[in-house]
């Protein structure tokens, strides 16, 4: 069994805690917050600040929902000479991945989540449950997706991108780097870098018809 060590006490840490993965064992949490340090978050203990990260053993995920966030964070642990080896690909055993589908370092994805054929995740991704990607979808490193997003197929996610909670992208359309898509929402064309969209059919916030 190969021991974990999240990073950020979070609620997502925390969903990771409760994930059914059989390969590994929560040890410890990290966090800056120094009134966390020594108490319990979910069934770990918060061990003290993100510098410890290069000292303990075991793997690393973080664990922190925004996309920008956990790139501050990897960048920041670099720096501490944290590489990307020590990263661990976190995947609840009630989640569906097909053999052709590809899942970068420091991605979690969890339960109900289904990812059809030939699928490319990037690094540091995190797939909430019950989201749908079909084949030959492309999503960038820190990308999130919300529970119950669903993707279609030949679809490209800029870097960062946030998918809020039951959107839907049209096949062939693609999610520019930093571009947040609201709860709900059906992308039916290509959003640019940055932008944020909402609606039926999803529009970008501001603009008026």
């Amino acid at each position: 069994m190969r021991d974990l060590v999240l990073i950020g006490a979070s609620g997502l840490a925390r969903e990771v805690m409760a994930m059914r993965q059989s390969a590994m064992r929560v040890i410890g949490v990290l966090d800056d917050d120094p009134g966390l340090h020594g108490h319990g978050i979910g069934t770990a203990e918060v061990l003290g600040g993100l510098e410890l990260a290069a000292e303990l053993p075991g793997s690393l995920t973080v664990c922190v929902g925004s996309g920008s966030a956990r790139r501050a964070i990897v960048q920041r642990l670099a720096a501490l000479g944290v590489g990307p080896e020590r990263y661990a690909t976190v995947v609840d055993d009630a989640a569906h991945l097909a053999e052709s589908s590809r899942v970068g370092a420091g991605s979690i994805i969890l339960a109900g989540s289904v990812l059809t054929a030939d699928i490319v995740l990037g690094r540091h991704v995190v797939v909430m449950p019950n989201c749908t990607l079909t084949h030959d979808d492309i999503v960038d490193d820190y990308v999130t997706l919300a529970a119950g997003v669903a993707v279609g197929g030949v679809v490209r996610l800029g870097e960062a991108a946030y998918l809020g909670m039951n959107s839907s992208i049209r096949q062939r359309v693609s999610v520019g780097a930093g571009a947040t898509i609201g709860m709900g929402a059906v992308v039916l064309s290509d959003v640019p870098d940055g932008q944020t969209w909402a609606g039926v059919p999803a529009r970008e916030l501001g603009v008026r018809l």
